[in-house]
């Protein structure tokens, strides 16, 4: 019982919607209808700027860290990766949008491993963060973390619940960027700016 209730917690945690929820709060818009339509971090900040982005960015990390640690501590390594899986789903079905499009799980995944693999975890954080510098391509470096997830795991001899997570989670991130991929492959996508968008561009 204690398994399937860190679970349902993690779902209903991962499917808090924090970049439409603050975006409704503060600017009485919706970000599905702005940018990429979106409701994660990168298009939140994209169209309104670091105040909102950073806070949707954090809030995303956090839920998907706080379910993947609590359940790791209570329970074991399988069951917060579980958990930390279910965040993830939240985040890409949320149930407060009544199951439509989320976001593409990018920060959730990311905080679920702090949770579960702080090691494996900050490692991924450190590759989006030289791959994003180098390039200014978020979803390239989305992609590139997802990637190194499974590889680092292994490296480290992690358990094999978090070597199956991190296989299941960074092909699961690569998937929902298969957009992105196509653009970056025909040379359309575009490159983060931090600057606001304006309405117009949208």
């Amino acid at each position: 019982m204690t398994t399937v209730l860190l679970i349902v917690a993690g779902y209903v945690l991962g499917s808090m919607p924090w970049g439409y929820w603050l975006t409704r709060l503060l600017e009485h818009e919706d970000i599905r209808d702005h940018g990429s339509g979106n409701i994660g971090g990168t298009n939140v900040w994209r169209v309104y700027g670091w105040r909102l982005g950073l806070p949707v960015v954090l809030l995303d990390t956090a839920k998907g860290f706080a379910p993947a640690l609590v359940a790791t501590l209570v329970a074991s390594h399988l069951v917060g990766v579980l958990a930390g899986g279910a965040a993830m789903l939240g985040h890409w079905r949320p149930l407060f949008l009544r199951w439509q499009r989320g976001g593409k799980m990018v920060a959730t995944c990311g905080g679920a491993f702090l949770g579960v693999a702080p090691v494996v975890g900050g490692i991924g954080a450190a590759v989006w963060i030289a791959v994003f510098l180098l390039l200014r391509y978020a979803s390239l470096a989305s992609i590139v973390a997802a990637l190194a997830l499974p590889v680092v795991a292994v490296l480290l001899e992690e358990p094999w619940p978090v070597v199956v997570f991190a296989a299941a989670a960074g092909a699961g991130v690569v998937v929902l960027h298969r957009a992105n991929i196509a653009r970056l492959r025909a040379g359309t996508e575009n490159r983060f700016r931090f600057r606001r968008l304006a309405k117009a561009a949208d």
